[in-house]
């Protein structure tokens, strides 16, 4: 993506995340319909309690919001829900109580595959190419719910990473680890998407890598594109994130700017070996 379309700088944003009120008590099947709601967060899923079919709560009155150009990040130990927080918003699981809003909508009731076509871009953790296809050919299928000419967008995302078409008559299933995320990365940019979730983009590279693929998710969001992730390395997410959520037993247990909470005693010393 082109110099041009990013802002000047990101910044680092401490704004309020929630609104007045109290929120949804029952549970919303999927399947329903998008209302209008009004929130100040262009992404937020708030106060959410919720777990998967009908099993026990693993969520609890979980808050998660993104504003445009912004990287939002959850961290925590393991079992802390943080991939279920994400995948809540993305209406993989029930939320029991609580509700998502997008964009000025309440998108609780729909499906994910609806909530792609509002604007989700979601890119979970493992099984996010199809090895057997080609690069670009992974990229087109990402274009799969647009009816325009998507070419200008396939140039974007190569711009953004050179590798993909250097290789783009490759097999994906032939790439290493960190090619095959920016793939992964670039098919959900192929929806244009209002906002980008991630579930563990840098799940099993090397650090050369991760830092590598960091400095692409900051171009993206550059660009005004929300990024929502859930990440395992915690302190080099912090470094880069504009609002974080550390997550412990389904519930928020800190909040704040990444810097803030790196500078933060309790959360070093719980959550980043001191």
């Amino acid at each position: 993506m082109s110099d041009s379309a990013y802002q000047d700088d990101r910044g680092n944003k401490d704004r309020s995340i929630t609104k007045p009120g109290g929120s949804t008590t029952q549970t919303v099947r999927k399947g329903g319909k998008a209302v209008p709601a009004n929130s100040r967060a262009f992404l937020i899923g708030e106060a959410m309690t919720g777990g998967y079919g009908k099993g026990p709560d693993i969520l609890h009155s979980c808050t998660i919001a993104v504003d445009p150009g912004e990287i939002a990040v959850i961290v925590g130990p393991n079992g802390a829900g943080k991939s279920t927080a994400m995948k809540a918003m993305f209406g993989m699981l029930d939320v029991r109580s609580g509700h998502v809003m997008l964009d000025g909508e309440d998108i609780t009731a729909l499906t994910p595959q609806d909530r792609v076509i509002k604007g989700m871009g979601f890119v979970p953790q493992t099984h996010n190419i199809f090895t057997s296809m080609t690069v670009e050919e992974n990229l087109e299928m990402g274009a799969f719910i647009r009816r325009d000419d998507f070419r200008d967008t396939m140039t974007k995302v190569y711009d953004l990473f050179p590798i993909l078409k250097e290789k783009r008559n490759q097999p994906a299933g032939e790439l290493s680890g960190g090619q095959r995320q920016q793939v992964a990365v670039g098919r959900a940019l192929m929806t244009q998407p209002k906002v980008l979730m991630l579930d563990e983009p840098t799940a099993g590279v090397s650090p050369i890598v991760m830092d590598e693929l960091f400095d692409r998710i900051i171009e993206v969001a550059r660009t005004g594109i929300p990024i929502l992730m859930v990440e395992q390395n915690a302190r080099q997410a912090l470094e880069i994130a504009d609002k974080a959520y550390v997550l412990v037993q389904g519930a928020n247990a800190h909040t704040g700017t990444g810097k803030e909470l790196l500078a933060d005693d309790e959360v070093r010393r719980s959550f980043l070996g001191g």
